[in-house]
């Protein structure tokens, strides 16, 4: 039986952009049960040879430098924004006014206020939104969840984060956008600390105030001559301002009464990516490392005192979410999967009318976060969410 066909436009075609393009090009190859089968139909991007070449080589159909001519096409049914954060809100919300469904890179906006008006669009136009926090699709966090769930860790009282990279330690490194708040809201804070932030909620719960602390370390970078769509780039001889911060580390107070911490930083020399949460509970308590992304360690208080300990779950079988799609046992997934997984259940939802999680109120919720961790670090003072 032939499958629905459901048109995509992408807007972004970099890092992000190659990301998403292996996911829609994939995924239906991958999930036999889906019965939607996404089409490449356009991407977009505003340098038309880059973008004419990103067509090419990712499989699109064809490409557009305009989003504004893309969106209000009537044969695009899902708008996909993978561009930087100062573009967000009004390609979402045009996508949105135009009866599209929409599917948004992290984090959701620059600022609460644009989120709160992306919010508002999806849901004064009753479209379809999805928020693209891929880790949350890993099938070691996904088991985490599970666990969590049917209390096998008991009452959870600590939350550790921590996003550690090291790719701008060189004060030569260029001034990428990344590091220029008018295009990126902030820097590692809302590149970074957003996911931990998504991650937190999504296995603890929401979060009630915070106390935290930002630091720019290099104030000044040589300006960017050349991009390319590994997050780097050619430096110049003429300098620039960096605008964002460098490392941001809060600590959290959540509305069920645990308490956390969560760090991140572009400074952690030997670190490329290192995404690791610890949850500790009243029964056990639970370690994920993307470095290591197919396992989980797990600590169960009800083990047998004789072989009591943490022991390392190769979430890998085909009882673990999304596994009998791929490999047999033991044959992990990496990076590209995640965005897969994110993809395949947000197919799944938006053609059974169904919530996706994460959306944009997640996106609000998250955005509000980051913001309160910005007023406190300006402030030197406990945060409560609700002020914001």
């Amino acid at each position: 039986m032939s499958k629905r066909k459901l048109n995509v436009a992408l807007i972004g075609y970099q890092f992000m952009g190659k990301a998403h393009s292996n996911a829609y090009r994939q995924v239906a190859r991958f999930f036999d049960d889906l019965e939607v089968e996404p089409v490449m139909k356009v991407i977009c991007g505003r340098n038309e040879e880059n973008v004419r070449k990103a067509a090419q080589k990712y499989g699109w159909e064809e490409y557009d430098t305009s989003w504004e001519r893309v969106v209000e096409r009537k044969d695009i049914d899902l708008v996909d924004v993978s561009v930087p954060g100062n573009m967000h809100a009004p390609i979402a919300i045009a996508a949105a006014n135009a009866g599209k469904m929409v599917l948004c890179e992290k984090p959701l906006a620059n600022t609460l206020a644009e989120a709160r008006q992306m919010y508002e669009a999806v849901q004064k136009n009753k479209v379809p939104n999805a928020l693209c926090h891929n880790y949350r699709f890993a099938p070691a966090v996904q088991l985490a969840k599970q666990l969590i769930d049917e209390g096998r860790i008991g009452k959870i009282y600590h939350f550790r984060g921590t996003y550690l990279q090291d790719w701008i330690v060189d004060p030569n490194f260029p001034l990428v956008w990344r590091l220029q708040k008018e295009v990126a809201g902030s820097g590692a804070h809302g590149d970074l600390n957003a996911h931990l932030i998504d991650m937190a909620r999504f296995l603890v719960g929401e979060i009630a105030e915070v106390s935290g602390m930002m630091e720019t370390f290099i104030k000044q970078r040589p300006k960017l001559a050349a991009s390319d769509d590994r997050l780097g780039g050619v430096a110049s001889s003429e300098m620039g301002e960096v605008t964002v911060d460098d490392a941001a580390l809060f600590l959290v107070r959540f509305e069920n009464g645990a308490i956390g911490s969560i760090e991140a930083t572009r400074f952690a020399l030997g670190r490329k990516n290192y995404n690791r949460f610890e949850i500790n509970g009243s029964k056990g308590s639970l370690v994920f490392n993307l470095e290591r992304m197919n396992e989980l360690e797990v600590y169960l208080q009800d083990d047998p005192p004789h072989i009591r300990g943490f022991r390392v779950v190769q979430a890998s079988d085909s009882v673990h979410p999304f596994m009998t799609a791929y490999w047999p046992v033991g044959h992990i997934i990496g990076y590209e999967h995640t965005f897969m997984n994110l993809i395949y259940t947000m197919l799944k939802a938006f053609d059974k009318g169904e919530e996706f999680k994460p959306n944009f109120e997640d996106g609000v919720r998250n955005q509000a976060v980051l913001e309160a961790v910005d007023v406190s670090s300006q402030q030197r003072r406990w945060v409560s969410i609700s002020e914001l």
